[in-house]
This record gives C-alpha cells, structure tokens and sequence, in this order.
C-alpha cells in the first residue's frame, strides 16, 4: 500500500530509508506523478477482490477506465483490449463478464478480473497481496497458474505477499522473510525453503498442513508477536525463540549464512532441512 501511497496522509510515518520506483523517490512524488505511475507502472492485486472492485459501476467500464487513462485509444480500443485480457484469465464468456457488476461474479471470477485488471496497461511490477487466501484451493491454483503464465509471458515482475510456504514455493523465484518489519531471511526460494536458516523461518515451515500428523496439533511458535510501536531492544524474536542466547541483546545484521547469497539475521543460524 505505501509503495502505491494508496495510505491516507498522516496514517504512517517512515523514520528512515527511502521507497524508490525505478529510480524515482515515491515518498516525496507529487499525487500527479502517482496517477500516472498506479496502473502503468506499478499495478496492485488486493487480497479480497469485492472490496477493491468498485461495486457500484459495470466491470467492462472499470477496465476501460484504467486502459484509457493510461493509453490514448478509443474506447471501442480499450474495449476490445479488455475483453482479450479477460478471455487470457480464462473466463468464460468475457464479452458478458464486461456488462456484469462484481457482485454478480464468483469469489474466483473477481479475482481473474483483479489479474486482468492489474495487466491492462502493461506495468513492470505488480504487487499481488495474499490474492488467493480468500479462495478454495482448486481456484487458487487456477488462479496462481494464470498469474504466473501471464508474468512470464508478459516480462512483469511479481512481488508476492504471503503467509502460506507452499504456495510460495511454487510461485517465486526468490523469497523475503519478513518478521517485525524486518527481513530475517532471505535468498533463493528453494535454498531459503528447504534449508531455512532462521529460527522463524524453521517454525513458520513446521507450521504448514502437510507436516502434521493426524490426531496431533500442528507445531506452533510459542508466544504473541510483539507491539510493532514499542519493538523489544535486541533481536525482535529472541522471546519466542528456542535457540535464543546472550549475543541476542543486540540486533542482528542481515548476513550470509549458505550457498547462492542466502542470508539471515540471527546471531546462531541453524542448520534444517525441511520437504515442502
């Protein structure tokens, strides 16, 4: 959302460090310069597609709108395009999908529309957040497998925000383990996956489905995340982490721990292997 500045003013405040867009600085763009950048630039998929889709206007005129603030064409143009995209998610009939409101569609359907709508002027990033967690699982790897033919198709790159391992072991080049505000760990998906370094990455991996045994709980991570507005001093995970120690007082720097740049930001690394 802050990279989009789609926040409210006064909503947040960045104490130190900088968001940059293809070398210009977004924090300090005028709201002239994001109009122009939303859409063409950087594109977002919202999590819960009902929210995002204005409810009130036809899904071909929300298409064409985007198209045609960002591409001079003629409207019979944006609308032969918005068609083409929605036929390239798949969805059935899309000259009819054009005349419906999204209330009118499944969870899924929206979701394609979202997909369609994020490519329709060709951005070089998308920003995809949890955009399946609201979606049965069948449809969620339609859903996955349309966005990732589309962005290998098109030259876009996909950041991808989510909680659930195993989709992101099938969707992702490279991973970022995010804890606090903070990246704990990150490197190439399947070194970061399978060979997980950080206490955290090792708990949220033990957590999935598909490690359980039946009849047993799953593994947890044992306590509460901390207050992100009064942070503990030192590492942000040592109360919750079985390996902590001593050196754990003092924040720990983001460095190399394995093959293939992988890196983590603890002081006692471990050494696991886990099947995803």
């Amino acid at each position: 959302m802050l990279i989009m500045r789609l926040l409210q003013t006064g909503s947040y405040c960045v104490h130190r460090g900088q968001i940059s867009l293809l070398g210009d600085d977004v924090l300090n763009a005028r709201e002239k310069q994001l109009r122009q950048w939303r859409g063409a630039r950087v594109a977002m998929i919202f999590q819960e597609p009902m929210t995002a889709l204005n409810p009130t206007r036809r899904i071909g005129l929300q298409m064409m709108d985007v198209i045609r603030h960002h591409q001079p064409i003629s409207r019979r143009e944006a609308r032969a395009k918005a068609i083409a995209l929605l036929e390239e998610m798949q969805i059935p009939d899309a000259v009819e999908v054009m005349s419906r409101y999204p209330f009118e569609l499944s969870g899924g359907m929206r979701q394609r529309v979202m997909i369609a709508l994020a490519f329709s002027c060709e951005p070089q990033l998308i920003i995809a957040d949890e955009p399946t967690t609201a979606l049965d699982v069948t449809v969620q790897l339609q859903v996955l497998r349309l966005l990732k033919h589309k962005a290998r198709a098109s030259g876009t790159a996909v950041l991808f925000i989510s909680h659930d391992m195993a989709v992101v072991s099938q969707l992702c080049d490279s991973v970022y383990v995010m804890y606090a505000g903070s990246v704990i760990e990150s490197g190439v998906t399947a070194d970061v996956i399978h060979h997980p370094r950080h206490p955290y990455t090792i708990g949220l991996l033990q957590c999935a489905p598909e490690h359980g045994v039946p009849r047993q709980l799953l593994p947890a991570i044992p306590g509460t995340v901390p207050n992100l507005t009064h942070l503990p001093d030192g590492c942000a995970f040592r109360d919750r982490c079985y390996a902590a120690g001593a050196q754990c007082e003092n924040v720990p720097a983001l460095t190399a721990c394995g093959d293939n740049n992988q890196r983590c930001a603890c002081w006692y690394p471990q050494q696991e292997v886990i099947s995803v």
